[in-house]
């Protein structure tokens, strides 16, 4: 299986928080670390089955790439975007059948799964609920340095996800 991996910082006895931005073509992924109210960005990449398998096959493939990445970074929760609907009845079926394995593979590991709509994403990330990914994108990258210019559009919308939770996490910790 290939996996590409993009990693800056892994360190040790800090919260993992992998985010998930689900797709059949595309299953994005980003780590990152929230230690002492910091955050910091640990590795992110796509898990990308090939479109000559079957549907059963590529959400199979999507199943172990998300595995792998659990195992890799034992994260302490999984943040995913929630489905939104689309136009096409039929594309909305298929985003949801790959989001469902991909929420499926940390709850078989007793791992926590947060959802979270896209325009809470992109509020959270940037104050802005309808803002752009080119926005998101450019706040990400001001407010974690270490994250790598070539991420694609999946990995960077993941990494988006797991920064809204840990800010979430941070703002309820806050309120406590």
């Amino acid at each position: 299986m290939q996996i590409a991996w993009m990693t800056s910082l892994q360190t040790r006895n800090n919260t993992y928080i992998l985010g998930i931005d689900p797709g059949l073509r595309h299953t994005g992924w980003a780590v990152v670390s929230f230690s002492q109210g910091k955050l910091t960005f640990v590795s992110a990449g796509v898990v990308e089955p090939p479109t000559s398998l079957s549907l059963s096959e590529r959400l199979a493939h999507l199943s172990r790439g998300i595995e792998e990445v659990i195992q890799k970074f034992n994260p302490a929760v999984v943040s995913i975007e929630k489905i939104f609907v689309n136009k096409n009845p039929a594309t909305t079926l298929i985003l949801g059948m790959a989001r469902g394995v991909v929420m499926a593979v940390p709850a078989f590991s007793h791992i926590p799964v947060m959802e979270y709509a896209a325009n809470s994403i992109k509020k959270t990330v940037t104050s802005a609920g309808h803002a752009s990914k080119a926005q998101v994108a450019g706040v990400l990258r001001l407010t974690m340095p270490s994250m790598p210019s070539e991420m694609t559009e999946d990995a960077t919308d993941a990494l988006a996800v797991a920064v809204c939770h840990a800010y979430t996490m941070r703002s309820q910790c806050l309120h406590i």
